[in-house]
């Protein structure tokens, strides 16, 4: 029986003395097992692969005549602001699948694993970014089938994608903060959604800003969003880098600068 007792403490030493480099082996292949889940139940991709499609077509034709006077012209303005919008609402899925985890005891069994503790969260998130690759792959196809030919070319449309992947994986840290404090999935789909939906409507990302009433123009200029989603317009239609990318990628790092260190401690505690 001593020998038990002494056994266990040891065990959780060497757990939590991992090393940075088997914690980045670990957290990899945590992603991986992201990646298997969705190969298993391809379901979990409706969201990344219809709602590019239908929010493409329904708004062009939606809005197209009535603000651009055709969808032709209006496809320059669309595709940035949809794939913004639906990149970064695929994001709010980290915080719920991770909620569903921890309430079905998939984190109590990686603790009994010689891994990293951090490895189960770390990889959820890396997973993640393959479901904002495909949503953006997505969004740029539907537009190029529709008659958007960015002007800037290739290589500015990648960047503007890497853009968009990156700041999206910055916003996932926030939902993946819901996700471990919340009590169930759902909360953190309500709180998330509650969050992220006036952010991504009350933006630049449908109509033009000069066409809202005044006090709405103040909020949709500082908006975190609408600055995304003008640096991916510049990118693709124009090829210029301004200040709206940097303010972008400010943004993001600040994100992960706050909300990563209270995800991980929230996380700790809980598991």
């Amino acid at each position: 029986m001593s020998h038990a007792m002494t056994k266990t403490p040891i065990r959780r030493k060497l757990k939590n003395h991992t090393s940075f480099g088997q914690a980045v082996r670990h957290s990899l292949t945590m992603a991986y097992r992201g990646l298997l889940k969705i190969r298993r139940t391809p379901e979990q991709l409706f969201d990344v692969t219809l709602q590019p499609i239908i929010f493409t077509l329904m708004f062009t034709y939606i809005f197209g005549g009535a603000i651009s006077g055709d969808v032709q012209n209006y496809l320059p303005v669309i595709i940035p602001g949809i794939l913004v919008q639906t990149v970064i609402t695929t994001s709010i899925v980290t915080g719920v699948q991770l909620r569903e985890d921890m309430d079905k005891g998939v984190f109590d069994r990686f603790k009994s694993l010689p891994i990293a503790r951090i490895a189960p969260l770390a990889g959820a998130l890396l997973a993640d970014t393959i479901r904002y690759a495909i949503a953006t792959t997505l969004t740029f196809t539907m537009g190029y089938i529709m008659g958007y030919r960015p002007d800037g070319g290739l290589d500015q449309v990648l960047l503007a994608a890497v853009l968009v992947i990156v700041c999206s994986w910055a916003i996932s840290w926030i939902f993946a903060f819901f996700g471990v404090i919340a009590r169930t999935a759902s909360s953190v789909q309500g709180i998330s959604m509650l969050v992220l939906f006036p952010l991504t409507f009350l933006s630049n990302a449908f109509v033009p800003v000069d066409t809202m009433p005044h006090w709405l123009q103040w909020f949709v200029k500082i908006n975190p969003i609408s600055h995304l989603i003008t640096a991916v317009r510049d990118l693709t239609n124009s090829g210029t880098v301004g200040w709206d990318l940097t303010i972008s990628l400010i943004g993001a790092a600040v994100i992960v600068l706050i909300f990563a260190p209270l995800t991980v401690r929230a996380y700790m505690r809980r598991t």
